[in-house]
């Protein structure tokens, strides 16, 4: 039999709709609370900062959402993306497993991002809006929305986090070539900046101080709205075409996994490529597991609170029922910026509440060693946050061999490391610490973070 290593789709054959996990999830998602009156939030308390189309994908329960055909136009370009198997990676491990991976980095982002920033741009222009605001932790997102929004005639501005926007000038130039806006979180354009400026003058920023800087813009102004580049459910929405090729890809192959593996910040590159193959285990009875990867750094999966939280620091957000460290939190300066967010997306979190999702934490060091293995074998260097799903693969892999027996193993490769040269640079200098949060820091960013009850 003749060995294929790149599985690859047409364009004829890219789905034609995103899947919605919350049609066939056992437990609903709880609703997310308005942080005034403790009441579930409406359409009004979002409609400040959504465009209604998108407030109408986060609360919907249809199984189905057809893709607009402009968006489908966008997602040529760079659609369907392929799907490895990983026999360098294989031989060079010594493994009885298959390793697979999706590679999410083909396209003008760099990242999985994209998915999710052409829709949201395309909404926007169809409800009028002039101006967007976001933010961005290592640079993919803000990427992804800069081209989206130039390609739909809007502005943007981009909160980027300061430990980022230092570590990554490649993202922020690539952001000004796309025409937008970059200016380092914590910021002096907005209150929310202003006051932890005055508390920690070298703050390195957060997720959590840029969405609320994002945020604070975009109410000041009706014709601006602002957009979010995981946690939610429309964006996990809009990810799941990865998923949705990969399940034709893999019968292609002739395969199935028995473990789908993604690394983990807010969740959306882990919703997009697990939701599809979920789905099968709900409905079909196949036994897959899913496991996310999340830094030893941040790890709300493994070591956080399942309760409503704000998904920002000032508590400018409707409380999202999710698991968290506390919006208060500022991980360790780790280089998966995408991945320093102190919850989960209320999707997953869920799911994991329910047993269907695995967690696991990894320190920076040994996804580093792993995704040195993956660029010398594989021959791409991959994006830091995706050397969690990386070491993660590795493990399963190991695992299996010490059980003597072969698993498939699929997991998604979010992104390039091109811009993250310097990360690696400290690396082989042996120069990249590991950080892991303490029960302590965790506790008492819970009780600064002041969560209402109600």
């Amino acid at each position: 039999m003749e060995k294929i290593t790149k599985i690859l789709l047409s364009e004829k054959e890219m789905p034609r709709q995103w899947y919605n996990i919350v049609a066939d999830m056992p437990n609903k998602p709880l609703p997310p609370l308005n942080p005034v009156t403790g009441k579930p939030a409406g359409p009004e308390d979002l409609a400040a900062i959504f465009p209604m189309e998108l407030i109408k994908q986060e609360v919907t329960t249809e199984r189905y959402i057809d893709i607009p055909e402009e968006v489908i136009d966008l997602y040529r370009t760079f659609r369907p993306s392929p799907l490895f198997r990983a026999y360098n990676l294989e031989k060079a491990l010594g493994t009885k497993s298959k390793i697979y991976y999706k590679y999410e980095g083909g396209n003008y982002s760099g990242s999985h991002k994209a998915n999710t920033a052409i829709p949201q741009a395309y909404y926007n222009k169809m409800e009028g809006v002039r101006r967007l605001t976001t933010e961005t932790g290592a640079g993919q997102w803000g990427s992804a929305m800069s081209f989206a929004c130039n390609h739909f005639g809007l502005e943007l501005l981009v909160f980027m986090v300061k430990v980022s926007y230092h570590q990554k000038p490649g993202r922020k130039l690539m952001m000004n070539a796309y025409n937008a806006k970059v200016v380092p979180s914590p910021s002096t354009m907005t209150a929310a900046g202003r006051k932890v400026l005055a508390t920690d003058p070298d703050s390195p920023g957060s997720l959590g101080i840029a969405i609320s800087e994002a945020i604070e813009i975009a109410v000041q102004d009706p014709y601006t709205k602002y957009s979010l580049g995981s946690v939610l459910n429309h964006v996990s929405l809009h990810q799941t075409i990865i998923g949705q090729e990969a399940l034709i890809q893999m019968e292609k192959a002739n395969d199935y996994p028995d473990v789908v593996i993604g690394c983990f910040g807010g969740g959306s590159n882990f919703s997009g490529i697990s939701f599809p193959f979920l789905r099968e285990n709900i409905v079909n009875g196949k036994k897959t597991r899913f496991v996310a990867v999340e830094p030893a750094s941040c790890p709300k999966l493994t070591k956080g609170k399942f309760t409503y939280d704000f998904g920002d620091q000032s508590g400018l957000t409707p409380l999202l029922p999710m698991y968290t460290l506390g919006h208060n939190f500022i991980p360790d300066k780790i280089h998966a910026g995408g991945l320093r967010y102190h919850g989960a997306g209320v999707l997953v979190s869920q799911l994991r509440q329910d047993g269907f999702v695995e967690a696991k934490s990894k320190f920076q060091r040994e996804c580093f060693e792993g995704a040195i293995l993956f660029a010398r074998t594989e021959g791409i260097l991959p994006a830091p946050e995706s050397s969690y799903a990386i070491a993660g693969a590795l493990d399963e892999a190991r695992r299996a061999d010490l059980e003597g027996v072969s698993k498939t193993i699929l997991f998604n490769l979010s992104g390039h490391g091109h811009f993250d040269i310097t990360a690696y640079e400290k690396y082989f200098e042996g120069n990249l610490p590991d950080h892991e949060a303490t029960a302590e820091e965790i506790e008492l960013s819970l009780a600064n973070s002041a969560i209402p009850t109600f």
